[in-house]
C-alpha cells in the first residue's frame, strides 16, 4: 500500500476576518474533495485571517499515480483562485501488511488470517 500525504499552505488575501477565511476554505476543501475523492481538511494557522494550511492525503498501489494525483491537487487548488500556494510539502511512504514499523503503527486483524 502507497500513502501520499501532504500539505498545502495559502496566502487568502479576500479574506477580513476569520469567518470569511472559513467560508473561502470550505468551499476549497469541498471541491477538493469532490474532484478527487480524498480525505483533506484545514490543518494549521487555524487563527490566522489570511492564512492557512491544508492537509491531504491518498492512498493507493502504485506510486506513480499517488504522486501525480497529488501534484493534481496542489494545480487543482491554485486554479480555484480562492487564494495563492506559497508553499507545499509533500512525502509517499510504501506501507507493507507484514511489517510492523514504528511506534504509531496500529494493525487489528480480527479474524487472525494474516
Amino acid at each position: 500500500m502507497i500513502v501520499g500525504s501532504g500539505w498545502v499552505e495559502i496566502l487568502i488575501p479576500d479574506a477580513h476576518s476569520l469567518k470569511e477565511k472559513r467560508g473561502i476554505l470550505a468551499r476549497l476543501i469541498k471541491r477538493t474533495q469532490n474532484e478527487f475523492n480524498i480525505s483533506i481538511a484545514e490543518v494549521g494557522l487555524n487563527e490566522i485571517w489570511k492564512r492557512a494550511c491544508v492537509g491531504f492525503a491518498v492512498v493507493g498501489n502504485d506510486r506513480v499515480v499517488i504522486e501525480r494525483k497529488m501534484a493534481m491537487v496542489v494545480r487543482f487548488i491554485e486554479e480555484l483562485n480562492l487564494g495563492e500556494v506559497v508553499h507545499f510539502h509533500q512525502e509517499v511512504m510504501h506501507i507493507s501488511q507484514k511489517e510492523k514499523t514504528g511506534s504509531s503503527t496500529y494493525m487489528e486483524d480480527k479474524y487472525g488470517d494474516h
